[in-house]
């Protein structure tokens, strides 16, 4: 097993239990979690802190998401494509808040990662689905949007919109989460409100 297998191995048994304990987690339990002896993380991680800061760099990790907005047959009615798409982006976010929320609350507020920092997998060559693996902020966000630029593809010629535009649109809707308590979109009902409004059918 090389040196990257080793790591996203240990991040890969780590991770539930960031999500869980936060920064109080500690190297045996990830050990025993990985099937590993303690020592063994410590040959591939300096420290525990870079063991915390590669799970939050490899929650943030798009290449997940990636593949499974690549997955959706592009044959399947708009709407359900649109559905699809948020239910997996909302579960990315989801996971993403979760272990940031947990380390942050356990003390640890140096677990982002810079926008220079290379994504998970990049360094192993893992691609995401076909594409380069993606780095930084700024090239996940694009890469997210071109993903679902190419969902609305197929009906371009039934929209009043570009399809990258009402892409930019959707992912705005998705990722705002509504403070008012109750108000808050499934993935249906935004793609609902996107595609036909507010406004009922008219008699």
């Amino acid at each position: 097993m090389s040196t990257e297998q080793r790591r996203a191995m240990i991040v890969a048994a780590a991770l539930p239990l960031v999500a869980e304990h936060g920064a109080a987690v500690t190297t045996s339990q990830i050990a025993r979690a990985a099937g590993i002896g303690e020592g063994t993380i410590f040959r591939v991680f300096a420290d525990k802190d870079e063991v915390l800061r590669a799970c939050m760099a490899e929650a943030m990790n798009p290449d997940h998401v990636l593949r499974e907005l690549d997955s959706i047959a592009l044959d399947e009615p708009l709407a359900a494509r649109l559905v699809q798409a948020g239910e997996a982006l909302r579960a990315h976010l989801d996971r993403m808040g979760t272990v940031a929320g947990a380390l942050y609350a356990s003390g640890h507020h140096h677990a982002r990662t810079r926008d220079t920092d290379p994504a998970p997998g990049a360094a192993a060559g893992r691609p995401a689905t076909g594409r380069p693996a993606v780095n930084g902020r700024e090239a996940s966000m694009e890469a997210v949007v071109a993903a679902v630029t190419q969902l609305v593809e197929p009906d371009r010629e039934a929209l009043r919109l570009e399809p990258r535009k009402i892409a930019a649109i959707f992912l705005g809707m998705l990722f705002t989460r509504s403070r008012v308590q109750g108000a808050e979109l499934t993935p249906d009902e935004l793609v609902s409100v996107l595609l036909d409004g507010v406004r009922r059918p008219a008699a």
